[in-house]
């Protein structure tokens, strides 16, 4: 029987108003009564992917800027001056820094600057520091997070194709460098995705948790999953005891989210949340099914997207993507189903199968194999059972590269499907015209 004074509190709030919802949950959670006086904190709120072409669906996607402010606000009120909102969103081109820039703006951060003193920064444009996790394993951490006194840490609530939920732990992998986070998608079984990210509280500073449940996502982590106006935000002092409720919220249990699993066993907590005290609403009452993969479908022609299978499309077999596929590549994966649905015009293709991320095998028997990637590359250019290696080595793999590896496939791939990426996200907005719940004031600052 565990003493309730040993218990790790995790408060549940309703979102109702401005400042005073945050409030509440901070206070419920007793989640600053740590902070030091004169503290460093650092911020990191979640922006999963921004573009600059067009408006595209942010709710359940990226940390609405109300909350991001609600917090500075209970910290000013505390007295704490040094305040960094810090994040590392990975774009295509590893130079491009405008994106990140406008994120900030569009957002409102650079408005927190002028009115709180607030610094705003782009982790790959600061320092990284290398941190011994343990085990052999070393990833290199934004510098600012690590030698911070105190973490913000502020999630979406949401769950993840990959990983099943995306939460406290899995939102600080964004501090990695590139590098990092290539490592995190490793094909070795012993270090897999989940066992990476469940490393990551090792290093960290004191640190309180917010999930940012105002809207969350179904099938995220971007654009394209069900997201709805949910109203809800989990908070505790206690990263693991968030994530465990929060996924709890989304209709998970913590023993089937194998990071959770994995943090869990590590810190010898039980699974159960017997450990927990939850304050203000409860779980049952907030707790909604959050479906977190998307369906594909396996016959004897091989594997591809339900919806394509529904189509007719024969001839091409392309996999669910894996834990090792990397976020460069994950891009590229939308996009590049989308052009084999239109290059569809009924006629079955050669019997082509299509490899992605760091651990597939070829399936004997296919007669051309596209190996998407310079890892997928690595892994398989001397495989027996590839009777025509089509490859596309780069990292990431240009646009032109896999248009032309398509093209020598017999599947007439549109150039286009890439050109216009940037815009692919505008499209989204269409679910959400005249339906007011769906409120881009939550992503403002005036």
């Amino acid at each position: 029987m565990i003493d309730a004074l040993d218990k790790k509190i995790v408060s549940i709030v309703k979102y109702e108003k401005p400042l005073a919802s945050v409030r509440k949950a901070v206070v419920l959670a007793k989640g600053l009564e740590g902070l030091p006086p004169h503290a460093k904190v650092f911020i990191k709120p979640n922006i999963v992917f921004w573009t600059k072409t067009v408006p595209f669906p942010k709710w359940g996607v990226i940390t609405t800027s109300r909350v991001v402010e609600d917090m500075v606000v209970l910290l000013k009120e505390r007295g704490i001056d040094d305040i960094v909102i810090g994040e590392g969103t990975v774009t295509l081109n590893p130079k491009d820094h405008e994106t990140i820039a406008h994120a900030f703006e569009t957002l409102g951060y650079n408005i927190l600057k002028k009115r709180y003193g607030v610094k705003c920064i782009n982790v790959f444009e600061r320092p990284f520091e290398k941190a011994d996790l343990g085990e052999g394993v070393t990833l290199n951490f934004n510098a600012d997070m690590l030698s911070s006194d105190f973490l913000v840490d502020i999630p979406v609530l949401k769950t993840h194709a990959q990983t099943v939920v995306s939460l406290g732990i899995k939102n600080l992998k964004g501090t990695l460098d590139i590098k990092s986070r290539k490592k995190c998608h490793s094909a070795d079984r012993e270090k897999d995705l989940n066992t990476m990210i469940a490393k990551i509280p090792k290093i960290l500073p004191p640190c309180f948790t917010i999930l940012d449940g105002i809207y969350t996502n179904e099938r995220g982590p971007g654009f394209d999953g069900k997201i709805r106006r949910s109203n809800i935000l989990v908070a505790s002092s206690d990263l693991l005891s968030a994530d465990m409720v929060g996924a709890k919220v989304l209709g998970h249990e913590p023993s089937d989210v194998p990071y959770l699993a994995h943090v869990i066993k590590n810190s010898g907590r039980p699974a159960d949340l017997s450990d927990i005290e939850v304050v203000g609403e409860k779980i049952a009452d907030t707790a909604s099914p959050h479906g977190y993969t998307f369906p594909y479908v396996e016959d004897g022609d091989g594997s591809l997207p339900l919806p394509m299978k529904r189509m007719g499309i024969r001839g091409i077999s392309y996999r669910k993507y894996d834990l090792t596929m990397c976020t460069y590549c994950s891009f590229l994966n939308g996009p590049i189903l989308t052009g084999i649905a239109q290059a569809w015009e009924g006629e079955p293709w050669d019997n082509v199968e299509v490899l992605t991320g760091k651990a597939m095998k070829p399936t004997p028997g296919k007669k051309k194999t596209i190996l998407l990637g310079k890892c997928i590359y690595q892994a398989n250019k001397d495989n027996p059972d590839i009777q025509e290696t089509i490859a596309v080595k780069g990292c990431p793999p240009s646009t032109k590269q896999i248009v032309n590896a398509f093209h020598q496939a017999g599947i007439p791939l549109n150039p286009k499907v890439f050109e216009n990426m940037d815009s692919v996200p505008g499209f989204f907005m269409k679910k959400y015209e005249g339906r007011p719940e769906f409120d881009e004031s939550f992503f403002k600052i005036e």
